[in-house]
């Protein structure tokens, strides 16, 4: 288990992390995710053990590893790194790069040339390379370079992973495609990973836990579905899942869009949003119904085909929408005035509509 207790991080008059509290259980996959500068990759260094936190401690198990005095050196710590840039040496080939890890890496318990050469076979055969063993990075492609990378840091047979934006430099096939190899590697090794990334769709579809991050805060920490489905600040809202924010007010579980009679129930909407006035709708959540219908009137500006669904973006008076339609349903066009609803609240609204005064 790794527990982080009250880290903060300064850099001069700049704090790079407030007061970070955070409990990793073994065997899990964490994904950090934040937007540029949000203090994730900072995270990912303190653990590492690349610099010393300015207040507060790190443990792994029942050892202190880092306080504001002394950290221990990475070397020390059984971890292995993935980093953004493959940083393979374009002298090795690639069974050379995953004999190195083993070589140097103390913790590895792999100490005789059989048992070397064993595990640079399986592990080369895990990450789907062992065909390509005596190729040298110049020959070898983007997705395959970054296989070397992953078979480096696994081959000691790690407690921790950490990967710092490991896909980012692929294009998107190979993304998706990686996606899946590092979730099935870590349900191999059942090592703990600490996945950083700026990307929600990575975050949501390898990790068992996602920990949102803004300004060197933790914002929210909770499985994927709870992250997407409940997020509990408007930032989350709006950062994973492109959440709409419906201006309004709140009388117990009902919502009303401000000018509006609408009647919206909740459908666990988190209490700082309702003090804040808003409630979350994300793309998909929309329908578009005719102008005459009972919903937030608008005009569509946008409509872009991606072909499984539609985007559209509507104007309601100063605010801008974005919905996601299925392709099967008939396309709206630019300049089409609509109402917007959300979908199985057309009912509430039609029976309760003066439940609530607007403020």
């Amino acid at each position: 288990m790794i527990a982080l207790q009250g880290i903060e991080k300064r850099y001069g008059d700049t704090t790079a992390l407030h007061e970070v509290d955070l409990t990793i259980q073994d065997g899990e996959f964490l994904a950090i995710l934040g937007p540029s500068g949000c203090g994730k990759t900072t995270l990912l260094r303190l653990l590492a053990g690349f610099m010393n936190p300015t207040v507060g401690t790190i443990q792994f198990g029942e050892k202190e590893v880092a306080n504001p005095r002394k950290s221990s050196k990475p070397e020390k710590r059984n971890i292995g790194m993935v980093f953004q840039s493959f940083a393979l040496w374009p002298h090795m080939n690639v069974e050379e790069h995953v004999r190195f890890a083993l070589k140097n890496h103390r913790f590895s318990n792999k100490s005789t040339a059989n048992e070397q050469e064993s595990r640079v076979t399986e592990v080369l055969q895990l990450v789907g390379m062992e065909a390509f063993r005596k190729r040298y990075p110049a020959a070898l492609s983007g997705g395959q370079q970054q296989r070397v990378a992953l078979a480096r840091a696994i081959a000691p047979e790690p407690d921790i992973l950490l990967m710092d934006e490991p896909l980012s430099a692929l294009d998107a096939e190979l993304r998706i495609s990686m996606r899946k190899e590092i979730k099935q590697i870590h349900r191999k090794l059942g090592a703990t990973i600490i996945y950083v990334t700026h990307d929600q769709a990575e975050a949501l579809a390898m990790a068992d836990r996602v920990l949102v991050m803004q300004q060197g805060r933790i914002e929210q920490a909770d499985k994927p579905e709870v992250i997407y489905q409940r997020p509990e600040t408007t930032f989350v809202a709006t950062f994973v899942g492109k959440a709409n924010l419906v201006k309004g007010s709140w009388k117990g579980d009902i919502f009303t869009p401000a000018d509006t009679n609408l009647c919206w129930k909740e459908a666990g909407v988190a209490e700082q949003l309702k003090q804040q006035h808003v409630f979350p709708v994300r793309p998909e959540q929309w329908e578009l119904l005719s102008a005459e219908e009972e919903g937030l009137p608008g005009q569509i500006t946008l409509s872009q085909f991606q072909g499984t669904e539609r985007h559209y973006v509507i104007q309601v008076g100063d605010m801008e929408y974005q919905a996601s339609l299925p392709i099967s349903l008939p396309a709206w066009r630019e300049g089409d005035h609509v109402a917007l609803q959300v979908k199985g609240q057309h009912a509430a609204s039609s029976t309760e509509p003066t439940m609530l005064e607007i403020t």
